[in-house]
This record gives C-alpha cells, structure tokens and sequence, in this order.
C-alpha cells in the first residue's frame, strides 16, 4: 500500500476502535487494518457488521462499498442512473419493456406549470384535472428521487372539491393535495394489493421481496440473492432504514424463509420465528408460485440491460410480480439479512463484461483485478 493508504487505514482504525471497549481496541485495529488492505471496508461497515464475529466465509464474501464502486462503475454506468433512481423515468421505461409495475396516474413537475398533458402536470389544476378524468379514489404519492421509503404517501380515499381536494392517509389524517405540491416532483400511481400470503406478514404495508439479479453477456441472466422487507403493526413503510423492521433471507431455489431477524438497528437484531405484532410465522414459510416469480423477476431483468446487476423491489400480487422499485446502487444491509456476501457474483459478472473491452467505465483509468489494488481509487 502507498504511504497515504497506509496513513488512510490507521487512521480509520483509530475511529473504528473506539467504538468498542478498551480491552478488544488493539485486536479490533490490527484485523480491520489486514481486511482494509484488501478490501477496502469502512470502519463503518466493520463495526456494523460485527466483522470481528463473522465467519470466514462471510467476511471473504462481503461485498463493500469501495468495491461496490469499482464494479458498478463497469456494470451500471452513471449515464443510466436517471433510469433507475427516478421514479417517473422508470416507470415509463417499465412500460414500454412489458414489465410489470403499478398503474401511473399523474406526474407532477412544477418546472413544467405550462404543459399540457394527459399525465403530467406542474400546478394544483392540472394534477386536480388529471386526477379527476381518472377517477382516482386511492393513491401512492412519491417523491421522484428518494428511496428507502422516505417521502411516501399512502391515500386511501380522495374527495375532489372545485380548486382542491381532501386526502385521507392510511392512518387516517387528512391532507390537502395543494399541501402536498411544492417545489419537488412527483408521481401518483395505484396502490399495490399483494397476495393473502404476503398480508398476513403485516397488513398494513407492502412486503417486498428484494430480488439480486446479474445478466451477463450472452443474455442469461440469474437471481443471486432473495430477502424480504416486512413493515411493523400499523407503518406503511418495509424499508429497513424505516426504522424498526422485520426482514428474512429467502432461500434463492426453494422460496423458503429462513433467519427472520427483528432489525432495530444496528447491534440491535433479535431472532425471532414469528412477527412481533401479529405472531404469524415466518421462519420455515414457502412462497408460493416461487418458480414463476422468480422466473418473471429473470425475464425482467434480461429487459432492462441499462443495469447490469440490480436490486429489485418486487411487490407479490395475484397476478404475478409486480416492480416497486429498481435500485442501481443498493446499500450492503441485505448481507446481514441474508448471512452472506454477494461479492463474488456481482465479480463474476463485473469479470464477464470487462472481458468485451467495451468502455462502459466513468472514469478512464482502471485498476488491475488484484484484489489489493481495489482500496486505492476510492481513498
């Protein structure tokens, strides 16, 4: 390592030290220090994970953030991000590709008050006039660029008035729709109704599955990781960063649930059996319809080859798999979730498109795959 990545780990193993107790600093500093060398890990990612717990295997298969980078440098080039992380843009590329996703009522765009359109609008008359010709009684509204659930809005009944209308969330408050347009963009859409199975985990939010895709070169394209997100009694909300949550690792061929874990945050996890509000069991639960699902969520990404490897949001209904989200740069939580690291199938398909030679890199100049040279462009 150069001096100033050695001076780079020292000093982030001094952070990372005291956040545990005196007795364990020096043993902590050394072993984050060798993992930082070839990894590049965060201090953070060390102690979140509990790294110096983990097994081996885990820890070899842990894919990081610095790593994360390199790869999806390659794999997800920034000039499609805007069809992933915004919302409209993904909804009409979902569209337009036959992958199924929730019906899009209206766009609002304050920068475009003087369109006329029969689904985008940038003032309260036109989304009021767009609403009403679709008569649309129940809703999600969401900001366009956020994630991890922020900013959502679940309405269970609209009632028009001439200039305005009254909307009622799922816990009942009311709101105005003009309180609601400001100065962000957003997007109305229908309201998912997942399958009874997915309900009785907790009926109050949607329970998505986050499905780990990879396509290759030749057009195959593979599921490498399942979880799912669970909401609490009475939120909306799956997202793990949500706060407070219930989320189970899927196994990837048989559709079960295995390791349901009550995520309070970090060094804050308790297994559990069953939900801790209703008491229905999740542990040892089979999906149902797992092979087809799971063979749509294929087909889904085959046709979206602007993101090589992505995170799919995927609500369950009676009619099949239905997007909620497309993520082309997901966080690592999933890894605890799931009790294992994806790093070595997201390098196995980095590997397969880097030997095309096709310069879908950001930036000019690559690193060579040795491991130990992954630290060096991101610190």
């Amino acid at each position: 390592m150069s001096i100033r990545n050695n001076i780079a780990a020292v000093y982030h193993a001094v952070q990372l030290a005291r956040m545990y107790p005196f007795s364990q600093r020096m043993k902590v500093m050394r072993d984050y220090i060798s993992i930082y060398r070839t990894k590049g890990l965060t201090h953070e990612e060390y102690y979140e994970f509990e790294f110096e717990k983990r097994s081996e295997e885990f820890r070899q298969g842990f894919l990081g953030l610095n790593e994360q980078h390199f790869y999806l440098d390659l794999l997800n080039p920034l000039k499609y991000m805007s069809l992933a992380r915004n919302k409209y843009m993904a909804h009409k590329m979902l569209e337009n590709t036959g992958i199924r996703t929730s019906e899009l009522y209206c766009y609002y765009q304050p920068e475009a008050r003087y369109t006329v359109h029969t689904e985008c609008a940038g003032d309260l008359a036109g989304v009021l006039q767009i609403l009403k010709a679709k008569r649309v009684q129940s809703c999600v509204i969401k900001t366009t660029e956020s994630s991890h659930g922020d900013n959502v809005w679940v309405i269970k009944s609209i009632g028009y008035q001439d200039d305005n209308a009254i909307m009622t969330r799922f816990d009942g408050q009311e709101l105005t729709l003009s309180s609601v347009l400001g100065e962000e963009a957003l997007i109305f859409e229908s309201v998912v109704r997942q399958t009874d199975q997915f309900a009785a985990f907790n009926d109050s939010s949607v329970n998505t599955v986050r499905f780990m895709t990879a396509l290759y070169p030749d057009g195959t394209a593979k599921v490498i990781a399942t979880f799912i997100k669970i909401g609490r009694a009475g939120r909306c909300v799956d997202n793990a960063g949500g706060g407070g949550n219930v989320d189970v690792c899927v196994d990837v061929e048989t559709g079960e649930i295995r390791h349901a874990i009550q995520f309070d945050g970090w060094h804050n996890v308790k297994d559990i059996d069953c939900h801790p509000d209703n008491g229905n069991p999740l542990n040892g639960v089979i999906i149902k319809n797992w092979d087809s699902v799971k063979a749509e969520v294929i087909r889904f990404q085959q046709a979206f080859p602007y993101c090589k490897v992505a995170g799919w949001d995927i609500a369950i209904t009676d009619d099949g798999p239905v997007v909620i989200e497309i993520n082309d740069f997901w966080d690592r939580t999933g890894q605890f979730f799931i009790r294992k690291g994806w790093r070595n199938e997201i390098r196995e398909c980095y590997l397969a498109w880097e030997k095309l030679g096709r310069d879908y890199m950001v930036y000019p100049q690559r690193l060579p795959l040795d491991d130990k040279n992954l630290t060096a462009k991101f610190q």
